[in-house]
């Protein structure tokens, strides 16, 4: 007699499931805050350089000015893209979406630096390279930090039918994407205001993308292919995709007088309604208001205050009827469109945040690696003979 199979719950999207432990990143309830290392997110955006956000998601503490000196110096020199890259970016379909161009720009580079040399450049004395991170790989994370912002200003430029702007070492990171892409700086509030998005943008715990990222890591496979996978996961609608979707909700609904009877509407109809609600937040995303705040600084320096009037109708309604929340892509897309960034970008550009989120998890991985292989709960047939084919009528 068989003995019957103890009953399983299956956890749909490993909701509330552990299933590792993470020194990067934690939403703590008693603050309802995303803290990077122990620090809150909103305080890192006001504070902070998104440099030092990526120094501090790698290395367990913000800089100290020689070590920023040396991390921005290396990130810097490694700005620029291969001709061979760069002829291939011209050959992109036009109608490819940039999270396409991106991961397969991403690719490429993982096909030109598969051999990098172990020693080709070290921090010296600076600091110490992260556990679980050797020197080749630690400076490939650099590399894609400093490359992945110029491949989609590259593809942006091409797109149109413009010749790439060349990265200057001059700049920071973000105020040297404005320069790629559009071949100036804007006024520094909202470079400010840019660099502090990707602050809010750069990690999240086990979100899809980063739990896709160390799975991949966990097969001992290289950084390029942990970091494509994390593309190809963010691209989804229901994850990094979303704050393309929340602008052009805004600008389906496009007059604050439509906005109160566009989402009962939307609501009525059981229609998804991107930018609410969250698997963490519950009671309001932390990063938010500091993304709200930065948003609305740039649309007064822009004169335009259509989009955030319709934002605060929408938010309203949902938070009514529904009790839902807005998530960080809501305030978000509006902020990017009235940067000058045409909507398509909006992903690309939450991936070159979370490139320093996904390297921080591939380091903690690879330090402690157990290859992640969950099992699943079997619903299909009983074992059973095959019939020959001739019997199977």
């Amino acid at each position: 007699m068989s003995t019957p199979t103890p009953a399983v719950e299956v956890k749909k999207g490993l909701e509330g499931v552990i299933v590792d432990e993470c020194a990067v990143s934690k939403v703590m309830p008693e603050t309802n805050s995303l803290t990077y290392r122990g620090y809150a997110v909103q305080d890192l955006a006001d504070q902070c350089s998104f440099e030092e956000v990526a120094f501090l998601l790698w290395h367990g503490e913000l800089p100290n000015k020689t070590q920023l000196t040396t991390f921005n110096e290396r990130e810097r020199s490694l700005r620029g893209l291969s001709k061979g890259l760069v002829d291939s970016i011209r050959l992109y379909p036009k109608s490819a979406h940039p999270m396409d161009t991106v991961r397969t720009g991403v690719s490429y580079l993982g096909m030109e630096e598969c051999s990098k040399d172990e020693e080709s450049w070290s921090p010296k004395d600076a600091f110490k390279i992260p556990a679980g991170a050797t020197l080749s790989n630690y400076d490939k994370a650099i590399s894609l930090l400093a490359k992945i912002p110029t491949i989609i200003a590259a593809d942006y430029r091409c797109r149109k039918g413009l010749e790439p702007i060349a990265p200057k070492k001059e700049l920071t990171m973000s105020e040297n994407f404005f320069h790629m892409c559009f071949g100036e700086v804007p006024h520094k509030d909202i470079v400010k205001a840019f660099d502090a998005s990707l602050t809010l943008y750069a990690e999240h715990g086990f979100n899809a993308s980063t739990f896709t990222s160390r799975v991949v890591a966990s097969t001992m496979s290289d950084l390029h292919s942990a970091t494509v996978a994390g593309i190809g996961s963010l691209k989804g609608p229901l994850h990094g995709g979303a704050n393309e979707q929340v602008m052009h909700m805004l600008k389906e609904v496009n007059d604050p007088a439509k906005a109160e009877q566009w989402m009962l509407d939307a609501l009525k109809n059981k229609r998804k309604v991107m930018g609410f609600g969250h698997r963490v937040y519950k009671t309001g995303d932390s990063r938010v208001p500091t993304m709200d705040k930065y948003g609305r600084k740039v649309a007064a320096l822009k004169g335009e205050t259509k989009w955030h009037a319709i934002s605060d109708i929408l938010k309203d309604v949902m938070l009514k009827q529904k009790d839902i929340h807005p998530n960080l892509d809501f305030p978000a897309g509006p902020a990017y469109y009235l940067m000058g960034f045409e909507i398509d970008m909006f992903t690309p550009i939450f991936v070159m945040a979370r490139t320093t989120g996904w390297s921080a998890h591939v380091f903690e991985q690879a330090a402690n690696n157990r290859i992640i292989r969950p099992l699943t709960k079997y619903t299909g047939p009983v074992q059973r003979s095959v019939v020959s084919l001739d019997k199977r009528g």
